[in-house]
């Protein structure tokens, strides 16, 4: 399992915002802001099924991740696989989650079944400014 110092984790811990790359199978890059959580080493993206970035991630479940600040200049990336959930304990868990920490999720909510989250669980990292 890929480490994190305490420093990189409060860093995450305290940020929402991430850009998340994915590919199609073709090796097209594609690049979104998204919002996040960072539990349990992974990070949890809530993505819509009719996505670019969900597409892509059907034929190649892999993506890349960065959350990152300009002052001070400081930033975590990590490569990592991806996993799908849609329903179950692990997901109502995430919405709920979700929906105390987004006011978006609270003015749109949605059930099982309607879009899913994304795992993302990092293989490698890289990262700048922590000490």
């Amino acid at each position: 399992m890929l480490v994190f110092t305490g420093s990189e984790k409060r860093f995450l811990e305290k940020n929402e915002l991430a850009r998340l790359a994915t590919s199609s199978a073709s090796g097209v890059p594609h690049v979104v802001p998204v919002s996040y959580l960072f539990a349990e080493n992974a990070f949890l993206v809530a993505v819509d099924y009719g996505t670019k970035k969900y597409r892509n991630l059907q034929s190649n479940p892999r993506a890349a991740l960065v959350v990152d600040v300009l002052r001070p200049n400081r930033g975590v990336l990590i490569e990592g696989h991806v996993e799908v959930i849609e329903k179950g304990p692990e997901f109502q868990t995430a919405y709920d989650i979700f929906r105390r920490k987004f006011s978006w999720v609270k003015a749109h909510p949605w059930k099982v079944g309607e879009a899913p989250f994304i795992k993302v669980k990092p293989l490698t990292k890289a990262s700048w400014g922590f000490r």
